[in-house]
Order: structure tokens, then C-alpha cells, then sequence
């Protein structure tokens, strides 16, 4: 085999490999879906009013939480994303300590819950105060918002399989498994370089989205890109697979010294 079949052996390779990421977090009452992405907003502190920003009690809170950026991470388009374990937590949505917990599921019947868009961000249609994810660009997304998806029992339901939304489409994860304990897959779609988790919330779960200053509690999730629960593979790091063309190249180099 000459040196070029070995290259291409390796570029082949390396084009048509996925790198797998496996990413723990934790997820406050306060980590809006909404503010995901936005650089661009100033959050004011939980006493102030907040113009143009997410609604928020007219009066102080027991809690005065101030909301926070969801976390994110980087991923590309064609990623399948999935959580290796069943995300777990509680998080209160009511004036006060101490009040009803809900799991990453959320609450109610789904569909209970049908909040509008903010900025760039799809509505959210679905059971109440739900672990959600996203996907976007590296643009702030601040233009019109696309059409929100139906998690409703007459719509997509939460016991979907897998699910491809669009850039801006919040999307619902609860604790990632149908209630037949399947892992649940979510495609990033065209374009996609970062993927956020949050949590929805509006005053009675609907309208406007905001009322994040009084909530309480957290949910912790365990997701794998590229990364099958029930079958999980170690990718090589990219430093290692440049370590492997080397060598590969090298040994094209050497039988074809050894052929003069």
C-alpha cells in the first residue's frame, strides 16, 4: 500500500468519525430558556423592574432570585444528543421556601402550560416548569422567533423517540426517557454550534415567559453527544487520531524506503 492510500485511509477516518462528549450540569430555578444566547441583555438585579426583559413580580420576593444565562455547549449540526442518565431534581415555582417541588417532567397534563416567544426563542407549549433544551447558531438571537413545537398529548406528546427541531425551537428533554424507559435522541440541526439547557416558566405557566424571581431548587442532568446510554463507545481525542495519521504516514514513508 502506497503513501497516499495510507493518507487517505486516515482522512477518510477521521471525516467520517463523531467525537462523543459526555457533560454533567446543574440547572437552577433561574437559568431561563429565554436568555440563552443573549449577551446582548443586561439582567438588572431581582429588586428592579426589567423593561423589555422577561416578566417578573411586581413586588420583592422571599427568593429575589435574579435570572441567569442557561448554560451551553458547544455541538455541531448532525450531533445526536442524549442523556445517559435519567436527569433528576426538583425545582419550586412558588412565592416562597419550602413549596411543591417538580421533576425535570414538569408538572400537569402536557399542554398545560403554553408560554409565547421572546426575542429569537420559539414559544414553549407543554407540561409546566420543564427541563427544555435549544439549539443555535453563534448569532445572539434577537430577530423573529420560529414557530413553537407541540409537546401536547394531541401534538408531539413527551414519549416522542427522536426529534430534529429547528435553530430557536425550545424543545422538551424532561428527564430524557419515554415512559417505556427508552433514551430519547435530539438531533442538532443545519447550521448548529451550541446547544443550551434551561427551564420554562411563566406566570401560571402561561402567556409572556418570566416569573423565574421566586423559584427554588435545581435539576441535574448527565447528557452524551455522540454518545449511546445502552452502548456507550470511547471516540479517540482528535490530538490522539493526529498522533495515529502521523504514524500511519510515517509508516507509508518507511515501506517505501524500503522498496528503493
Amino acid at each position: 500500500m502506497n503513501v497516499k492510500c495510507y493518507f487517505l485511509l486516515f482522512l477518510i477516518f477521521f471525516s467520517t468519525t463523531s467525537f462523543s462528549t459526555v457533560i454533567q450540569t446543574t440547572l437552577d430555578g433561574s437559568d431561563a430558556i429565554w436568555l440563552a444566547g443573549r449577551t446582548d441583555l443586561t439582567i438588572p438585579d431581582a429588586s428592579l423592574p426589567w423593561p423589555g426583559g422577561l416578566l417578573r413580580h411586581s413586588g420583592p420576593t422571599p427568593e429575589e432570585i435574579k435570572e441567569t444565562l442557561p448554560p451551553g455547549f458547544s455541538v455541531n449540526a448532525g450531533d445526536v444528543i442524549k442523556v445517559l442518565d435519567p436527569a433528576d431534581g426538583g425545582i419550586s415555582f412558588y412565592n416562597g421556601f419550602g413549596g411543591t417541588m417538580y421533576g425535570p417532567d414538569g408538572n400537569g397534563n402536557p399542554g398545560s402550560s403554553s408560554i409565547s416567544s421572546f426575542g429569537g426563542i420559539s414559544g414553549y407549549y407543554g407540561t409546566q416548569g420543564a427541563l427544555v433544551g435549544l439549539f443555535l447558531n453563534d448569532d445572539i438571537p434577537d430577530g423573529s422567533a420560529p414557530a413553537r413545537l407541540d409537546f401536547s398529548t394531541s401534538g408531539l406528546g413527551i414519549d416522542f423517540l427522536s426529534l430534529t427541531p429547528d435553530l430557536g425551537q425550545i424543545f422538551f428533554i424532561g428527564d430524557g426517557k419515554t415512559s417505556g424507559d427508552i433514551f430519547q435522541e435530539f438531533i442538532a440541526p443545519t447550521d448548529t454550534t451550541r446547544l443550551f439547557l434551561g427551564i420554562t416558566d411563566a406566570f401560571g405557566f402561561n402567556g409572556a415567559p418570566g416569573a423565574f424571581d421566586d423559584n427554588d431548587g435545581s435539576y441535574r442532568i448527565k447528557i452524551g453527544i455522540n454518545e449511546d446510554p445502552t452502548n456507550p463507545v470511547t471516540v479517540p481525542e482528535p490530538s490522539i487520531l493526529a498522533l495515529m495519521g502521523l504514524g500511519i504516514f510515517g509508516l507509508g514513508l518507511s515501506r517505501r524506503k524500503m522498496k528503493k
